[in-house]
């Protein structure tokens, strides 16, 4: 929100009471309290008939700091996010300075004025709120807390949500405020207060309800972040690199779960409005079969369900008469089955009036259940604060699940009223936001108590703050366009820059049918995010319906075929970026900020990523096979085709529709299972590693670490490998010997005997 007319004036209706003067402070052994005075106290009748801010500073975890600031304590205080905190940190304060240590980061305060309120880290100054940044605003009779954080000079933003405008948020005005817009809008399904800077540092403003943020905006050489209501909290999260900083942010909000290992295989939906029973179901799986596209799991979009019943969790009798049989005939094709479902409950639902009199449904002010025609005739949304509610709306999803359902896909969550009342008396605008944590929250919970920990996992299309502890999130209503593409593409390296780790999209983009090439390209996009899904809004989105070319190197099939097997064989190397995103928070999809912060021509780069810490992928966003990417230093090779590119510079090239940039890093050990056909099997057994031992000279020690997986959780397998330059060979060691070889990219393979392999 702008409260400024320009630099020295204010707009029609707002008066600012900026923090002027620190009044005093106390040091209280692990906090400091300061009370800002809102206009300097020259003598004691300046401190009659004025505002204070009382600023509270804490250590809620090591290298973290928060700011709390109060106006008037007597509020009700609002609803805030669920963090993982302890009591860390040291105060002081020597009568002229206040300062608050949190392992390396510090917060510093001078008595006194002008109001500077400074953070450091390791000595190097971070940011700071200075003259006219912490306020106090009048609008119209409508009470804000305002900050302003300092920008440097270079300083770039990211984050905040998954959003699919410009991957640098400098210039831009961002209202976190959950929306069902599509991905062509500044509206976003994911809302994330939290943004992350190049100068090594985070920000949470630590607030459920409407922030509103202006990036370089209002303020060109500040980030301004405020919220309504007597209180804020933010805090600030020390790197010193980005990945430090996700690493600690995402301790505070909560951890990516990991995913099961078939989850990375390929998903294909019924798609939306399209007509569909157990006969299109067994042509669209067994002709993936047929074709030798593999696929691990068969999603069922809405009308599973009889129209106007959603939801209502019961098949549709004239459709799916037998739904147990088809669920069980599906997994004896080693398939996995997601259905779609959503928290609102129609009113032709034969479990509307039991939700609706037992009090499951937000209700109306005035009494009575709050209904909407939008979506669903009558409909109310399930009141995911009362236990009853949750515990109700679980026990339909346990009924699925023991007919054979596996996974949700949990769409909506994003149209909720504000009018209503909560069954724990929540402030419904600071609920709006939350709502989908609860919604989310409870399904994956009930899928992870009855799958088992290692098999628990949803499909999610709106989240906020800790809504990363859900995987997986899709990018919402895309269209079928290369522009589309392409700002899909922005959200996802976006939300993953706000903590979430896993992430995917609608192959071929949502609305409309996409051409034969645009199909291609996604696709291969598609097989080289973190989650791959065919789905599509009023077509069909099965290969062979994109075009009839069966036989063509070049055809959708071929495609399709062609990165589907190499995701497959990709599996062991995404479990290990997966178990990263679990335990430190970085996305297995890459902006390339993340894994080459020191590069100053990485910075505003959103067209090509990193899957997982070492294979650089360039999409391609134009008909005509043109694509423009940069490469950092060093010998970078083709895992598709083994030819060594030099870095250090920008590379232009052509690509057919069955090829893309795909580059391994230099450095890096890449390996890939023997099995094209699934992801979730032994990875051992045939494993091939792919080196690229380029960023050392020959004559140079070299050597690299890499664990294999072939899951998470109890029985799965997995082996350490030491992969090292021993004269001018590539040898590696390990303590199983299972049939692996060692490769270059494009290279022949050699079968290993007792855990060793040589490749000359």
């Amino acid at each position: 929100m702008k409260f400024s007319d320009g630099y020295w004036r204010m707009r029609d209706g707002v008066e600012a009471l900026y923090a002027r003067e620190v009044f005093d402070v106390e040091s209280t052994g692990n906090q400091l309290v300061v009370l800002a005075a809102t206009k300097v106290v020259a003598h004691r009748g300046d401190t009659l008939n004025a505002a204070t801010l009382t600023v509270t500073l804490t250590a809620p975890a090591p290298g973290v700091i928060k700011v709390r600031v109060e106006h008037h304590k007597g509020s009700k205080e609002p609803e805030r996010f669920e963090l993982n905190t302890s009591e860390e940190g040291s105060s002081s304060f020597d009568g002229t300075t206040g300062v608050l240590r949190s392992g390396s980061l510090e917060a510093r305060i001078d008595l006194g004025a002008p109001w500077n309120l400074s953070f450091v880290q390791d000595g190097k100054p971070l940011t700071s709120s200075g003259l006219r940044s912490l306020g106090l605003m009048l609008d119209n009779g409508t009470t804000y807390l305002h900050e302003q954080l300092a920008l440097g000079v270079g300083e770039t933003v990211y984050g905040l949500g998954e959003r699919f405008g410009p991957l640098v948020k400098n210039g831009q005005s961002v209202d976190i405020w959950n929306a069902d817009g599509g991905t062509s809008s500044e509206q976003a399904y994911k809302n994330v207060p939290f943004y992350l800077s190049n100068r090594g540092y985070g920000v949470l403003v630590n607030d459920a309800g409407p922030v509103s943020l202006e990036i370089g905006s209002e303020a060109v050489e500040r980030v301004q972040f405020s919220v309504p209501g007597e209180t804020l909290e933010y805090l600030v999260i020390g790197g010193p690199g980005p990945k430090d900083v996700l690493d600690r942010y995402t301790r505070l909000t909560g951890r990516p779960a990991q995913v099961p290992a078939w989850s990375y295989g390929t998903w294909l939906s019924t798609s939306f409005t399209t007509d569909y029973g157990e006969e299109t179901v067994n042509h669209f799986v067994d002709g993936m079969a047929e074709r030798g596209i593999p696929l691990s799991v068969f999603h069922f979009d809405c009308f599973w369900m009889r129209e106007y019943s959603w939801c209502d969790f019961t098949w549709d009798p004239r459709v799916f008469p037998d739904p147990v049989g088809m669920l069980k005939r599906l997994r004896e094709k080693d398939l996995r089955v997601c259905v779609w479902i959503n928290p609102y409950i129609g009113q032709r639902a034969a479990i509307f009036d039991e939700a609706s009199e037992k009090g499951y449904l937000l209700r109306k002010p005035g009494g009575g259940t709050y209904q909407t025609d939008l979506w669903q005739a009558g409909m109310g949304l399930v009141d995911f604060t009362n236990p009853d509610a949750v515990a109700w709306y679980q026990g339909h999803l346990r009924r699925l699940l023991a007919e054979g359902v596996d996974c949700f896909k949990t769409d909506f969550g994003e149209r909720v009223p504000t009018d209503v009342i909560y069954h724990d008396g929540a402030d419904p605008e600071r609920m709006h936001n939350l709502y989908t944590h609860l919604y989310n929250r409870a399904v994956f919970e009930v899928v992870e108590e009855v799958r088992g920990h290692d098999e628990a996992i949803v499909f999610a299309r709106s989240a906020t703050t800790g809504g990363q502890q859900f995987p997986v999130h899709w990018g919402g209503d895309s269209t079928a366009s290369y522009v589309s593409m392409a700002e899909t593409l922005r959200g996802g390296l976006s939300l993953g820059l706000s903590g979430f780790g896993f992430w995917s999209h609608d192959i071929g983009g949502f609305e409309g049918t996409p051409d034969t090439a645009l199909f291609k390209r996604w696709t291969a996009f598609g097989m080289l995010s973190s989650h791959s899904r065919f789905h599509g809004n009023n077509s069909y989105r099965v290969p062979w319906l994109v075009d009839d070319d069966d036989s063509s190197d070049f055809g959708a099939v071929a495609v399709a075929r062609k990165f589907g097997r190499l995701k497959a064989r990709l599996a062991p190397y995404l479990l290990a970026a997966g178990r990263e995103a679990h335990e430190r928070g970085t996305p297995v999809m890459r902006p390339m900020i993340l894994e080459f912060p020191d590069d100053p021509a990485v910075a505003y780069l959103d067209r090509q990523y990193l899957l997982g810490p070492d294979l650089l992928v360039a999409p391609v966003f134009s008909p005509d096979g043109e694509v423009e990417y940069y490469l950092p230093e060093g010998d970078w090779v083709r895992l598709l085709t083994g030819e060594t590119v030099t870095g250090g510079r920008w590379v232009k090239e052509h690509h057919e529709v069955d090829s893309l940039p795909l580059l391994v890093r230099p450095g890096a050990v890449v390996p890939l299972g023997a099995r094209e056909d699934r992801p979730d099997t032994d990875h051992l057994d045939g494993l091939t590693l792919v080196v690229n031992p380029s960023d050392a000279p020959a004559e140079d020690a070299w050597e690299r670490r890499v664990d294999i997986l072939t899951g998470h959780g109890e029985g799965a397998g997995s082996a350490e490998f030491s992969v090292r330059r021993d004269g001018g060979r590539i040898v590696a060691e390990s303590s199983i010997a299972n049939g692996w070889g060692l490769a270059r990219p494009g290279g022949g393979r050699v079968a290993a005997e007792n855990g060793r392999a040589v490749l000359g």
